[in-house]
């Protein structure tokens, strides 16, 4: 695999830059950088405006609205949208259902659901994670019986990401408890406003509320909302978990974290000189940089094998272990420089050795707090790593 940009390459990357200079708001790119929490029509915003050039759904195939990128082509719009300070595409639509409905669903299911992600009808939550099954998922314990033609669902989920502005989520069910645990689940979409549904808020360390519990009563469901076949939804859980482990490695965004990080460094004083000369702070930005430069190049590695075999492998596991320290490193690196400045504080303060406004240190200690959870959520890294010595070295 050649890993330098070829003519064509380069000439997308400054199409894409250019496109994003002269597109990307700079109320939702100041948000971004600040590390703020964005609002619902910030997010909808960037979702109309990446729709309208064609490039929001770029996992998928042309056939169904993809813009029929390369691997590269991919990995150079993440890098440049990272660089640019725009939002991360809300992923549950675009980058998780859309690519089971398209692989598992019915031509009826892709017909309606597709055009409804692209054109923002529909904002999708994921019901995967209960109180008594996260990583250990096929645990779950919410509960769908047939009656007729419907599915009558009982049970609870919790984590489900920006869940207070969806309107509809995908769920795993338990349809069978009698088999093995994984032989019983079933994969059903549910509209958010049927009877029986309720929604609570968790407030996270950092105080934002990204993250909710639903609680489903007696939740009744159209069969026709079952994708794939009854009890065979882990198959589907495990091909949406791949995609899923894919985004949150986040190489683009750990490649603007070590920029705010060296640039943090070069004005923090230490003594009689700067941060980043220090050895033992430069030592950890360089062993973070050596790693993301290694995770770049299996990131390109996945995204060229996902092309070729139609879906991400179990190796999406290493992106996932791997990006989420990385990223967390940095951010430790960023609190760690700023120490007590880190947290948001009013008006201009002075330690003596540099001098910051709010909008170089606010919200660094939540963008820290805030990032603890990536190495948990999409099965914590403990997990990834047994299914690495499961699938790939068969131990």
């Amino acid at each position: 695999m050649d890993l330098s940009y070829s003519p064509e390459d380069r000439a997308f990357q400054e199409e894409v830059r250019g496109w994003l200079a002269d597109n990307l708001p700079a109320h939702i790119s100041d948000a971004v950088r600040s590390g703020g929490e964005l609002t619902k029509p910030m997010m909808e915003e960037w979702h109309v405006l990446l729709n309208s050039r064609g490039w929001l759904a770029t996992t998928w195939p042309e056939e169904f609205g993809g813009p029929g990128w390369t691997p590269v082509q991919k990995h150079i719009f993440e890098e440049e949208c990272c660089r640019a300070y725009a939002p991360r595409i809300v992923p549950f639509g675009v980058n998780m259902l859309g690519p089971v409905l398209i692989k598992f669903g019915t031509t009826q299911q892709q017909e309606h659901y597709l055009p409804r992600i692209l054109d923002g009808t529909d904002w999708w939550c994921q019901g995967y994670s209960e109180p008594g099954a996260g990583s250990d998922l096929a645990s779950l314990k919410t509960r769908a019986v047939r009656d007729g033609d419907e599915y009558v669902i009982n049970g609870q989920k919790t984590w489900t990401t920006l869940g207070q502005h969806a309107n509809k989520i995908f769920c795993l069910v338990r349809t069978d408890p009698d088999v093995k645990q994984q032989e019983g689940i079933s994969f059903v979409l549910v509209d958010l406003d049927t009877p029986g549904i309720e929604m609570r808020p968790i407030r996270l360390i950092e105080g934002g509320h990204e993250v909710n519990e639903v609680f489903f009563t007696d939740v009744r469901v159209p069969v026709a909302n079952l994708v794939g076949e009854e009890n065979k939804g882990w198959t589907i859980a495990k091909f949406l978990l791949s995609h899923e482990r894919t985004g949150i490695a986040g190489v683009g965004f750990s490649m603007q974290a070590l920029e705010e990080v060296k640039a943090l460094a070069r004005k923090v004083r230490r003594g009689s000189g700067r941060l980043i000369d220090d050895p033992l702070f430069a030592a950890r930005i360089a062993q973070a940089e050596i790693d993301l430069e290694a995770m770049k190049i299996t990131n390109l590695r996945m995204l060229f094998k996902a092309q070729e075999q139609g879906a991400p492998g179990p190796e999406t596991s290493i992106l996932k272990i791997k990006g989420t320290v990385i990223h967390q490193e940095m951010k430790d690196l960023a609190r760690r420089a700023l120490g007590p400045m880190a947290a948001p504080f009013p008006g201009h303060v002075s330690d003596g050795n540099i001098l910051f406004g709010p909008e170089d240190t606010a919200n660094n200690a939540a963008r820290y707090f805030n990032n603890r959870k990536t190495s948990i959520f999409g099965g914590s890294n403990e997990i990834q790593r047994n299914i690495l010595t499961k699938t790939m070295l068969e131990l």
